[in-house]
């Protein structure tokens, strides 16, 4: 068993003897008075959405699932397909995906996740290096401290296009390394 704390989004945990697959995690609270987790979750079995909050401290079986080596091959509304080394096709819908949406690029490998023979989710490489295909100019003398902007990523279906902050020195149409697991830009790459 796994405490709240130890959970993370695309984990599945088993509440009241029925698999949730956890959409998103809000974290509130300070060190003094104790961290409460607000779980966005979804059964696997019926579909059904479902919000809980949660101490840090709460325990939770954390159910291991199969996994497959996938590449994404394409969308098609509301499914995203995927495809394994043996041409086998996985359809696996949008709202399973979570954070993963943002990030998919045509031929992009990732980790199908199944239960009961059922392709459910996918785990992303925790590293991966997008183009920036927006980004606002830097304006002259705002350079004082730490300051960011907003960045359009380059991904798969343009509806999904995700913004990223990023340091005023990263231009339009170049390549950046993004960290999935926190959504934040590690560092420009250059050829």
């Amino acid at each position: 068993m796994k405490p709240a704390k130890e959970i993370r989004v695309g984990n599945i945990i088993m509440v009241d003897s029925k698999p949730m697959i956890i959409l998103r995690s809000d974290v509130n609270g300070s060190s003094r008075t104790g961290f409460t987790y607000k779980w966005k979750m979804k059964n696997l079995l019926t579909n059904s959405p479902q919000e809980n909050v949660m101490r840090g401290d709460d325990k939770f079986d954390v159910v291991v699932l199969d996994k497959k080596a996938v590449t994404y091959s394409y969308f098609a509304d509301p499914l995203f397909v995927f495809m394994d080394s043996d041409y086998e096709q996985y359809e696996i819908e949008g709202e399973n995906l979570g954070d993963a949406l943002h990030y998919l690029k045509d031929g992009m490998e990732c980790e199908a996740v199944f239960y009961d023979g059922k392709a459910i989710s996918v785990e992303l490489p925790t590293t991966i290096v997008r183009q920036v295909v927006y980004s606002e100019p830097a304006i002259k003398g705002n350079t004082s401290g730490n300051v960011l902007k907003e960045a359009k990523i380059e991904n798969a279906v343009e509806a999904y296009r995700h913004t990223v902050s990023v340091p005023l020195f990263v231009s339009q149409d170049d390549m950046i390394e993004i960290d999935t697991r926190t959504n934040e830009y590690k560092k420009v790459v250059r050829n």
